[in-house]
Parts: structure tokens; sequence; C-alpha cells
């Protein structure tokens, strides 16, 4: 009793004497203070799925299966306040946790706090209930992938000692096309799963024997109904909801709290496995026996001596290894979150990422998608919106060049873990407008035309950005008053749109790829005097051009001439 309590905890009329025990023990071991537990059935919470002919008799997700009935030891791994996350394998072997097993419920438990804060589910609670319903997957016996060696079955739940629950599964998971079996390393009957039933390791599976499946899962059904498992009434509730029984809550708390005292990670199949079951009947799972009864037999007259063994050297244990997806826990920027470039040119920034473990290493080998979302032309230097690059031994990931469309304004390159549902990272980019800080006119001959006529000659402007042709820059260009006064002018020469109208400031003028832009028809109008057009560019270049407007020059007539400046002689005028 100094080391462990009574370890063989059954249900009838002694079993909650003996929880009630274990519960005060761990109260007298420095553990935190814990309450009664409601009744069974009285815990007022609405059964998960209620109303759904899938729902498990009382809610429950495992059909209210047998369990693991051991208690911690007395011994708790830490004192308060200790680390929980022991790096090494040290304290009592109740408190080492499989590798993958343990990653599991702590990925669990980052996923959900990310999408349901509210919840605070935390990790231990996954392992509680793990220990109680399958000692942690029969003691971490799961591959890489997490996916336990053999499926992990409870009795068949036939009415006779267990709940009545017909098949639901056609026997896809349990093999039993008459009624249903708990599943997995949570021990999940089928109707739940169909329910709850997740991907986490991103096999494009849910698979209830597979521990990463399988503890997402559990981690959002105990979070139904809005629960905070940070306040107790729901954190008692939610466990009643796994299986409706006094005794199954209070060794889940148990060992919840236990392992809220502190935990190590133990090699996959290196777990302790508990002993006892609720239905007094020993392990029915694959993969476990019961002890057979031996045969007594006689003992000798002349005791023999004992023969010394020899030390056995400890086989070396083979560190569990573990695929960089189901190793990968989040991604972490590593370039800058915004990026600027002109419109057809290339980013001078190329989105990377970092993918890390829960411990914070990079981990290689993880195929990241590169996205380019929103309303742009913009495109990864080979032409695509989308592209996939594969993360190095330093866990980093980088999308080819980015080149920049012809359409000004934002957009957002999503970086994301291929078959995973990690947050993403984004990256904000930003298109500018093309750029000119100068702009010349090609041609310094006058402009001249009189009233009602066209301007003659053309006008060609050049744009220049430091000592580089600005092509495809927007230019603007206003008939304005005045050089110190720049208001449009209403008056003077003028452009014509597409119907005749007059149009005294011209917009959509590009560049060719010289940089030189000729500018269309200009009209003199009806009003004689000097005008100027002002042409501008993004970034600053201006010029003026000088346009004189006359009116027409009257032509001189041509004078008559006289009777008397006429040549001849002159007729004789008659007498009378």
């Amino acid at each position: 009793m100094a080391a462990h309590l009574g370890r063989r905890l059954r249900r009838g009329a002694t079993s909650g004497a003996v929880v009630a025990a274990a519960v005060a023990a761990l109260a007298a071991s420095q553990a935190p203070d814990m309450a009664p537990p409601p009744a069974d059935n009285a815990s007022g919470d609405v059964p998960v799925g209620a109303g759904d002919t899938t729902t498990p008799p009382d809610g429950s997700a495992s059909g209210n299966s047998p369990y693991y009935t051991d208690l911690p030891p007395l011994n708790t791994p830490n004192k308060p306040g200790a680390p929980t996350n022991l790096p090494i394998i040290t304290g009592p072997a109740e408190a080492g946790i499989p590798a993958s097993v343990l990653a599991a419920y702590k990925r669990a438990e980052e996923s959900i706090r990310s999408t349901d804060p509210s919840c605070n589910l935390p990790w231990q609670l996954l392992a509680g209930i793990g220990k109680v319903e399958s000692g942690q997957a029969r003691g971490g016996k799961v591959d890489a992938n997490g996916t336990t060696t053999s499926p992990i079955l409870g009795p068949v739940l036939n009415g006779v000692g267990f709940a009545n629950i017909s098949d639901t599964d056609k026997g896809l998971y349990d093999g039993d096309s008459v009624h249903d079996r708990a599943i997995g390393p949570m021990q999940f009957i089928p109707a739940t799963w169909a329910t709850w039933g997740q991907d986490a390791n991103g096999d494009g599976k849910k698979d209830p024997n597979n521990i990463y499946d399988a503890a997402q899962a559990a981690g959002l059904y105990l979070c139904a109904n809005e629960r905070n498992l940070a306040v107790k009434a729901d954190l008692d509730r939610a466990i009643l909801s796994y299986n409706h029984s006094t005794e199954y809550l209070n060794t889940v708390l148990s060992w919840f709290e236990y392992y809220k005292r502190g935990t190590h990670q133990v090699p996959d199949g290196m777990g302790v496995l508990p002993d006892n079951r609720s239905d007094e009947r020993g392990p029915t799972t694959p993969g476990r026996t019961t002890p057979s009864p031996t045969t007594p037999t006689t003992p000798s007259p002349t005791p023999s001596k004992p023969t010394p063994s020899k030390p056995v050297t400890p086989k070396p244990t083979t560190p569990p290894t573990t695929s960089p997806l189901a190793r990968v826990m989040r991604l972490k920027a590593d370039s800058p979150a915004t990026f600027t470039a002109t419109a057809g040119g290339t980013f001078a920034t190329r989105p990377s990422v970092v993918a890390l473990d829960l411990s914070g290493k990079p981990v290689g080998g993880v195929q990241v998608r590169f996205q380019v979302t929103g309303d742009t032309d913009s495109r990864f230097g080979i032409g695509a919106r989308e592209i996939t690059a594969t993360t190095a031994s330093n866990g980093k990931a980088v999308a080819p060049s980015l080149r920049a469309g012809e359409r000004t304004g934002g957009f957002t390159v999503r970086a994301a873990v291929v078959g995973r549902t990690l947050n993403a990272v984004s990256f904000s980019a930003t298109v500018a407008e093309r750029r000119a800080d100068k702009l010349t006119r090609l041609d310094a001959k006058e402009l001249a035309a009189t009233t009602g006529a066209e301007f003659a000659d053309e006008v060609q402007i050049k744009a220049t950005d430091g000592a580089a042709i600005a092509s495809g820059v927007a230019l603007t260009a206003t008939f304005i008053t005045a050089a110190d006064d720049p208001q449009t002018a209403t008056d003077g020469p003028f452009f014509k749109d597409a119907d005749g109208a007059a149009l005294r400031t011209l917009t959509g003028l590009k560049t060719n790829a010289d940089g030189v832009l000729t500018l269309p028809k200009i009209y003199a109008g009806d009003k004689a005097g000097t005008f100027l057009l002002r042409l501008t560019a993004p970034g600053g270049g201006t010029v003026d051009v000088k346009l004189t407007v006359s009116a027409p020059v009257e032509p001189t007539p041509t004078p008559t001439p006289s009777p008397s400046s006429s040549t001849g002689t002159p007729e004789a005028t008659p007498t009378s």
C-alpha cells in the first residue's frame, strides 16, 4: 500500500469504496483536490448526437465497454509545479507514455486549442482516457504512422454483460456484422466513429486504430456541447459522456491528475500494460491473452541448489521512427511577411517557411504547398499560381521567384503542409504601378495651330526611371490653366473621346517597350492664345508642352482698275 493502492478495482458494491480510498490516497500524496463525482447518468449534459439513430446508449463514445481499472501509484512522478515534458526516461514506469502515443495526445491538444480555444483541452486528459481504455495503445504497439500493429477490439456488445448494440458498420472496423465492438486505442464504437472520426496524420484515412486519428477524435468529442474543460463540472460531464460510470470517472481523473504531475517518453512498445479490467474477465482484445492456470508440481524431497544466472545484457532499443508528415506540428514564416514589386517586375523576396515538430525542431521531407490567392495576375516564375516544395534537412521550404502581373493591388501567398490540417502561413504581397521619375518631349518643335483646326505635328514623350527606360508606365495628360495654378482648362485645345466629345484630361495612356508615348490628335479649339498640356507619371515624372492657337489670317483683297487708267484714245464727243 506504500507504493501502490490495491490494483483490482471492480464494479459492484465494493468498487465505490475502493475508488474513494484511491482518491483519498492521491489527495494525501499532494494531488489536487478532487470533488466527489456526480452520480451515474446525472450529469445533466446533453448526450453528443442526441436524437441521432447512431448515438450509442447514454451518449457514450465507447458504448460503456469494459475498461482498465488499475490506479496510478501513490508516489507521483514529480512534485507539484515540476515540468511535465521531461525529455529523458525517468521516474515511475507507470508515468512513461510511448513516444508516438504521447505525440498524438499533444498534437490533438495543440490542434483543438487552435480551433476551439474555449474548450481548454489538456493532453493529460487524453492520456488518462487512453490509459484506461487501452493501456496507451497496448503499451505503444504502433507503427511509424501511429497505427496499432493489430486491431484493438473490445468485447462483443451483444447484451450479455454489456450493452446490446447491433452492427452499424457492416463489420468494416470491428469485423463483426452482427454486433458492434469498441475499436482502437480510444475505444470508439463504430457508430460514434462514423460521426467523430478524424484523419489527423494526413494519410487520407479516418482510422480508429491510428493513435493520431483516435486522439484527435476523442478530443473533439470531449469538447462537444461547448464544454470548458477547465471547469470541473464540464470536465466531469465530458468524461461521463465517454463512459457513464462513476468508477470510470474517478479512474480517469486519477490518471489525469497523475500525468499532470509529470510524465516522460518511452520507446513505442515499452509502455507498462494494465492488469485489471472492469468486466473481471481479463483482456479480450487481440494480442493479449489471459494466463492459463498451471498444474501444481510435487515438491522434490531434496532441495536443489540454485543455479546462478548470468547477467543479461539488455538489447539496445531502436528509437521509434515517425514519418515527417506525422512529426510536423506547425509552419513558421522564414521570410518577411510583406513584400512589394512593380507591375511586370520580380519580387525581391521569395516566400519561405520552416516546418517544426512539437519541440520546435526542424522537420525535413515535408511537402509544403505555396498558393497565390486573390484577384491578381501575378504568378510564380514558372507561370503557375500554385507549386509544391519539400522542406530540406533544416526544415526550410522556399517558393520559386514570384513575378508581379500588370494588375496592381494586394494579394496573398499561402503556405500549408500537404496532407495535414495545420494552420497555414500567409504572406501579403502588393503590386505597385510602374513608375517614371522623368518625362521628356522628344521633339522641341513649336506646336501651333489656328482656331478650329488640328495640330499637325505629333507629340511624343519619353519616360525614364533613373537611367532605365520606363516601359508600360501609365501617363495622364491634362490641359491646364497655368503652370503655377494647374487647374483643368475649360476652353482651348482638347482631345476627343470615341464619340467625338471634347476631353481635356486623358488617362489610360501607356508608354511602349521603348518608354515612348505618342499622344493622340490634338484639336485647337475656337479660342486663340497660348496653352499648356501637362503630362504626369507615377514616380514624379512631369513635363509641360506649350501649344499656340491663333486666329486665321484674313486674305488681302485685289484692287479693281478705274476707267481713266485704261489705255487707248478716248472717243470724240459729238457736237450739236
